[in-house]
């Protein structure tokens, strides 16, 4: 269990050092464009990577026997 806590922890520190060092980038330094354009450039290519994922998966996936639909007119 302890080294479980300690990853946490370890992970918790790690997040809120990211976000300082992001904020002062993005707030303080002469970077600010360059990182908020990869930041909105990231945040894009995950969304359009995940809607493509389930696409692809979509696409790919054999129907199941319950979702076929039968064209019996009667």
């Amino acid at each position: 269990m302890t080294r479980q806590r300690n990853m946490g922890i370890t992970i918790f520190v790690l997040c809120i050092i990211g976000f300082v060092v992001y904020a002062y980038l993005l707030m303080l330094s002469e970077w600010s464009p360059i990182v908020l354009q990869l930041s909105v450039l990231m945040a894009v290519g995950g969304i359009l990577g995940v809607i493509s994922w389930i696409g692809y998966n979509m696409a790919t996936s054999k129907p199941s026997p319950s979702s076929t639909v039968s064209d019996d007119k009667k």
